[in-house]
């Protein structure tokens, strides 16, 4: 977390007695999605939910531009979390949700992108119905929807891909045993895309495997870092090269990996990339 949200915003109290009201003063929940960083990226929904939020939790992945549209006055909860630094674990983020509802305070739960991809928002919509508190959620536009439009790489077209594929590249598992469990052999089909998020630190091993099941290694690939946002970067290559090119651009989360044949486009219908 940097210094400026330290500073800014109150820090989530995971200890805080809250009153238990009745159920009808219970508060609602709405999941609200982000979008990728550009503020105007947001639905009028979702810009309507903010202008009018008491209380919002927000995460690490929202952007300074989107948390201006809250009000002054409202009350800011970060619970981010970045890798192997989390300020609530998610446990913690549901329980604090849950006690503030029943408190009779409403709430929003803002997410980067949309809530239900590998935003986690399906799990706190489930525990928030099996504790009977009302929850709805907004979509936002995903991070790959994002990267696609703001540097001309297709998630599908008529000649190069004909389906679409997200996945997430993080580790799972325990210590020695960490490692990407991913569907490889589904991944290195032909004509799709595949769009990877959380994949930086994992990046050699998604391409070796791609390659490893199939794929060649002159596949287009790419790395798109702060997908929307002014200080964006777009590093183009192959899953041979791009391993390399990310060292050597110094390439750092938040950054989707897009591979196969539409990213071949960008240098038509893009603009300036790294290569």
């Amino acid at each position: 977390m940097d210094t400026a949200r330290l500073s800014a915003h109150s820090a989530p109290e995971s200890n805080t007695a809250h009153p238990v009201l009745p159920p009808a003063e219970w508060g609602r929940v709405v999941l609200v999605g982000a979008g990728p960083g550009d503020a105007e990226l947001l639905t009028l929904k979702a810009a309507r939910m903010l202008a009018s939020a008491r209380v919002v939790l927000y995460d690490n992945l929202v952007s300074e531009d989107v948390l201006r549209l809250i009000p002054q006055d409202a009350e800011r909860i970060y619970v981010g979390k970045r890798s192997s630094n989390h300020t609530l674990p998610q446990e913690g983020i549901i329980e604090l949700m849950v006690r503030l509802a029943k408190a009779g305070k409403s709430l929003v739960r803002l997410k980067g992108g949309d809530p239900y991809i590998f935003g986690r928002g399906g799990e706190e919509a489930e525990a928030l119905a099996a504790e009977g508190i009302t929850c709805e959620t907004v979509p936002g536009i995903s991070a790959a929807q994002g990267a696609s439009a703001s540097t001309g790489i297709p998630l599908t077209h008529r000649d190069h891909a004909a389906m679409l594929v997200f996945a997430t590249g993080h580790l799972q598992g325990e210590g020695e045993e960490r490692i990407v469990a991913l569907d490889w052999a589904a991944l290195a089909r032909p004509h799709q895309t595949v769009v990877i998020y959380m994949g930086v630190g994992t990046l050699p091993v998604i391409c070796a495997k791609l390659v490893e099941h199939g794929l060649p290694g002159h596949t287009p690939a790419a790395l798109v870092e702060r997908a929307t946002r002014p200080d964006q970067r777009t590093i183009v290559g192959t899953l041979e090269t791009l391993p390399a090119l990310s060292v050597q651009h110094g390439v750092h989360p938040p950054a989707l990996i897009m591979i196969g044949d539409t990213v071949s486009l960008q240098a038509r219908i893009g603009g300036p990339a790294l290569r």
